[in-house]
């Protein structure tokens, strides 16, 4: 029969990750599966930091933004910047600018990247599992995988229908609207899947000048997926993806000012959108040999305006126009092996930018407008091999030969242009010590290319070079107690060489220049537990120490600083019990250190621990949920964005109430 040929192939197919794949074992924790390395290999297998983020987790606790992820993985943080849809992450002290248009940390949505910090956002609407994986990636993604990937998967459209509708009200006058549905249209053949969300919420800073908040926040997003299934060994699946914003100001303040509250004539706006088409070939060739293809094309529509000032009479105000538009391709053969056989994946990846730049900045004298062409290409043969060594010894050895051109012209200006070659590597070494338990060693290199500063009209648009990476990782993971313990400990240490540092001038006015050398060391250390009877605890430690070894600028000496946006410590500490009455109850407590704003550390954001509640009952087709966020109501603005010119208020306590039915 078709069908039981479709699901043969669908275990060879999980090559490309579609699913979670967990299995009871006992009464034991199960066996997550993941695709980390882009082959199907236990959580412990992974010669890597790894961080598994259930979706039902993510959903019970009200999750709805990247931003939300950094509370459930120790080591992954967002730079403070207050504006929906661009989010900067920092994994191992390293991290990267908004108008570097890339990012040191690659994230994936069901395989297809995004690579820069605009658009790096998901409402994790129908994510199944989240992997955070830490440390260089280089030998096996693609562009800006330099210190970690972030990979969320989704679900997919199949033989079993599904739809969800979920309706949240909450603080501040918050409604949302959840739909996640799909319908089998063509028996064992064409599935199709929708998506969408509507969220809009009252800010929390007050304008007394407009009577009214003014960074309220709305949001509208949808999904569309069409999966085809032709022969019983391929799988064909189209992507299409929209999201608008309609916001109000980013929730910024004068820096002296506490009190949430501004006076401005006109605080500002946000009116970003976002959209992306993919398409993802999966074909197998043999019952262990799979070529997979996935073409994309994503276009972000930066498009802001925000008084700096934040008085009555608005001196200084900023605003973008930004058309970036990304379209990638990546084409690779993965080998499957059994135990004991060699696993491994070949492939060629490719990716363009073509970005339309429009700044504009006000001050008391005049309008300064820049407007500028940024290009860059990238271009690279990746692959990475697991060969096992007898019983208990396994090598993994990777390679990527990367060549990458960045062009930029400004209005009015001749063109600048600069292209970079660059040899990436890594290598594993793996013992196993009993069936779930695996000792490794790690070197690997990460690559981030150089690019311009296309708002520098005044210093003839200067450049700066790619920032490299040499890691050494040295871990222990697996199971203990019968399965009702899992664990994994990593330490590092990293050189980085012309370290890109993201410098604020004046409000508005970024320079990203090279520090001389960095180094980063650290400690991870993740914990899942089963208690016994129905509950489970999840723990997590990231200790981080990355300072500058030689970085000098106008601004002084910064030499044995800390990188900006870097926090020391990070860690979790969370508990669940699922009731066999179908009834839940979770808590999650999560916190960072101090966390610098600029190289010379003269501003920063305090240290802070947050605690989140989550309860909720299941009846039938029916659910009911609540949740208290920062339940302690804590405070951690921000202070001294834009070179000590602002202040960005955190969000306070947050109370919810979320009604699901499954139709």
């Amino acid at each position: 029969m078709q069908s039981k040929g479709v699901k043969q192939v669908a275990a060879v197919l999980l090559l490309g990750g579609c699913s979670v794949a967990s299995v009871a074992q006992g009464e034991g924790l199960p066996v997550v599966k993941v695709t980390a390395n882009k082959v199907v290999q236990t959580e412990e297998e992974v010669p890597a930091s790894l961080v598994v983020i259930s979706g039902e987790t993510l959903a019970d606790a009200s999750a709805d933004n990247m931003g939300d992820l950094a509370r459930y993985a120790p080591g992954l943080s967002f730079q403070p910047f207050g504006q929906s849809g661009t989010a900067l992450p920092v994994m191992r002290g390293l991290t990267s600018g908004a108008t570097a248009f890339s990012s040191s940390v690659l994230m994936l949505v069901d395989g297809v990247p995004v690579v820069a910090g605009q658009g790096f956002d998901h409402n994790l609407l129908g994510v199944e599992r989240v992997e955070v994986l830490r440390g260089p990636q280089s030998t096996l993604y693609g562009r800006n995988a330099e210190t970690g990937v972030i990979s969320l998967h989704t679900r997919q459209p199949d033989e079993g229908p599904y739809a969800e509708l979920e309706a949240t009200l909450g603080s501040r006058d918050l409604n949302a609207l959840r739909l996640d549905a799909a319908q089998e249209l063509v028996p064992e053949q064409l599935y199709f899947g929708v998506s969408g969300e509507w969220r809009q919420q009252d800010g929390f800073v007050d304008n007394l000048a407009r009577a009214g908040e003014a960074d309220d926040r709305e949001r509208k997003s949808g999904r569309l997926s069409l999966r085809w299934l032709p022969a019983q060994d391929t799988d064909v699946t189209l992507r299409y993806g929209r999201l608008d914003y309609r916001d109000g100001a980013a929730p910024w303040g004068r820096i002296e000012n506490e009190s949430r509250r501004v006076t401005s004539p006109d605080p500002g706006s946000n009116r970003s959108s976002g959209e992306d088409v993919s398409l993802d070939v999966r074909h197998a060739l043999t019952a262990d040999l799979a070529l997979r293809l996935i073409t994309a094309r994503r276009e972000i529509h930066d498009r802001i305006t925000q008084d700096t000032d934040l008085t009555p009479t608005q001196r200084f105000a900023m605003g973008r126009d930004q058309r970036l538009t990304t379209l990638s391709q990546e084409l690779r053969l993965e080998r499957q092996g059994d135990e004991g056989q060699s696993s491994w994946v070949l492939g060629l990846y490719g990716d363009r930018d073509d970005h339309q730049l429009q700044f504009e900045q006000r001050n008391p004298m005049d309008i300064q407008r820049s407007e500028a062409t940024l290009e860059a290409e990238n271009l690279a043969l990746f692959g990475q091999w697991t060969l096992p060594l007898g019983e208990r010894w396994r090598l993994t050895p990777g390679l990527r030969l990367e060549q990458s051109r960045v062009a930029l012209t400004p209005r009015g200006a001749g063109q600048r242009s600069e292209r970079w070659r660059d040899v990436t590597s890594q290598l594993a070494l793996q013992y196993r010590l009993g069936d779930d338990d695996w000792l490794y060693a790690r070197y690997a290199e990460g690559f981030r290319a150089g690019g311009f500063n296309a708002f520098s009209a005044q210093s003839g648009y200067p450049g700066y070079d790619p920032e490299e990476v040499a890691s050494y990782e040295l871990g222990i993971k697996g199971t203990a107690l019968s399965r009702r313990l899992r664990y994994g400990v990593a330490t590092y240490w990293m050189a980085i060489d012309d370290m890109q540092v993201q410098q604020v001038l004046q409000p508005g006015n970024v320079h990203i220049a090279n520090a001389a050398e960095a180094r980063s060391r650290g400690i991870e250390l993740d914990i899942d537990y089963w208690l016994g009877g129905h509950w489970t605890l999840q723990a997590g430690l990231a200790l981080n120490r990355t300072r500058f070894r030689e970085f000098e600028d106008l601004s002084g000496d910064h030499a044995g600083n800390r990188n900006p946006f870097a926090p020391d410590i990070s860690g979790r500490l969370g508990v669940r019990y699922d009731s066999p009455q179908d009834w839940y109850a979770q808590a999650n407590l999560s916190g960072m250190g101090k966390t610098y704003l600029d190289a010379a550390n003269q501003f920063s954001r305090s240290g802070h621990a947050e605690l989140d509640l989550a309860a909720g009952y299941r009846h039938g087709p029916w659910q009911l949920g609540l949740y208290v966020n920062n339940v302690t109501d804590r405070r951690f603005d921000a202070v001294g964005l834009l070179n000590g010119n602002v202040r960005e208020y955190s969000p306070p306590r947050e109370i919810g109430l979320r009604v699901g039915v499954s139709l």
